[in-house]
C-alpha cells in the first residue's frame, strides 16, 4: 500500500506528491519543521509541539498555513490513513512559492506538507546497549533556536560522525558542547543532570523540556550551563533525547567508554518516566 502524504491540503499517495520548484523552502531554506511522535496511533506531545511550531513560525513572520487545530487533525489524520501505530510524522510549513527574491513576497500562501514514518520508539533497538558519540564542528547559523529547514550545517555533522563510526555527533563551539546533531545532549555526575541552558545557540527540545520536568518531579538534580568534552568524558553517565530516540544512554564519546560502558540508572529512570507519561497521553485518547 502506498504511503499516504499531506500536501497543501490534499491527501495524496507519496508518488504523486509534487511541490513547486519557486517553493521557497526549496530556493532559501525558507520554512520550519517539526516531527511528532506517534504511540498506540495516537500523536503526544502536542501541546509542547504546536507551541514550538508557532513561536518558530513567529520568529520567521510566516503565517499558519491552517489554524493550529486544523494543523494537528492532519496529523491524527495521516496517522489514521497510514495506520501508523508507533512512528513520527514530520510536517513542514514555508513561506510560500513565489518569484525567487530575497525579500518577503507580499502575497505568498504559506506551503504545509507532512508525512508518516514507521519505526520502533518504545522498544528503540539501542535503548539497551546505547549509543556511540563523536565531537564535530558547529557550523550553524546564529538562531539554532528556531527549528528552520536551513540544515546543511546537521547534515555535514552528521556525516562526519557516521563516516566515524558514531550514531550521533555532539557539536563544539568555543570549546563547549551545544547540543546533538539531531538531538540534545546531556551528561550526568553525581546524579546531577548537567545540560546547557536555553538560548539561541541551541534548538528547545520539547522531549528537553518534558525530561527535565520529569527529572524535577523525581528529585534529579539539574545544572543548566554549557560543559566541555573533558566533563563529558569524566560523566558517570551521558545521554541524548529526541522525537525519534525519546531518551538514549550515550556509552562512548570519541573512543572513550563513558561510566562502565552501559546507559546508567539516570538515564534509564527518565526513559521509562518518558515512556510511561506518552503512553499515558496515547491512552487517554485510545
Amino acid at each position: 500500500m502506498s504511503k499516504i502524504v499531506y500536501v497543501n491540503g490534499s491527501y495524496v499517495p507519496e508518488d504523486q506528491a509534487k511541490v513547486s520548484i519557486f517553493d521557497r523552502g526549496y530556493l532559501f531554506g525558507d520554512g520550519v519543521y517539526e516531527v511528532v511522535p506517534v504511540i498506540r496511533g495516537q500523536v503526544v506531545d502536542k501541546a509542547y509541539f504546536i507551541e514550538r511550531l508557532r513561536r518558530s513560525l513567529n520568529e520567521l513572520s510566516i503565517a499558519w498555513p491552517c489554524s493550529e487545530v486544523e494543523y494537528m487533525q492532519v496529523m491524527s489524520e495521516l496517522a489514521e490513513r497510514n495506520q501508523l501505530q508507533e512512528g513520527v510524522i514530520y510536517s513542514q510549513v514555508t513561506r510560500g512559492v513565489a518569484p525567487r527574491d530575497f525579500t518577503f513576497p507580499q502575497d505568498a500562501k504559506p506551503a504545509f506538507i507532512a508525512f508518516s514514518t514507521p519505526m520502533a520508539l518504545l522498544e528503540h533497538p539501542q535503548a539497551a546497549t546505547g549509543v556511540k558519540v563523536v565531537t564535530t564542528e558547529d557550523l550553524r547559523w546564529k538562531r539554532r533556536d528556531i527549528k528552520s529547514v536551513n540544515l546543511l550545517g546537521q547534515v555535514l555533522a552528521k556525516q562526519d560522525a557516521a563516516s566515524r563510526g558514531a550514531t550521533e555527533g555532539w557539536m563544539l563551539e568555543d570549546g563547549f558542547v551545544t547540543e546533538g546533531v539531531s538531538s540534545s545532549a546531556y551528561i550526568v555526575k553525581d546524579n546531577r543532570i548537567i545540560t546547557r541552558q536555553l538560548s539561541n545557540s541551541i534548538l528547545p527540545g520539547i522531549r528537553r523540556r518534558t525530561l527535565l520536568e520529569l527529572a524535577a518531579k523525581s528529585d534529579i538534580d539539574i545544572e543548566q550551563r554549557p560543559f566541555t568534552v573533558a566533563e563529558a568524558l569524566a560523566a558517570d553517565e551521558a545521554f541524548i533525547s529526541s522525537a525519534t530516540t525519546m531518551c538514549l544512554g550515550v556509552v562512548e564519546i570519541d573512543g572513550h567508554t563513558i561510566g562502565n560502558g552501559k546507559p546508567g540508572p539516570v538515564t534509564q529512570k527518565l526513559r521509562e518516566l518518558y515512556t510511561q507519561r506518552a503512553l499515558e497521553e496515547a491512552g487517554a485518547e485510545a
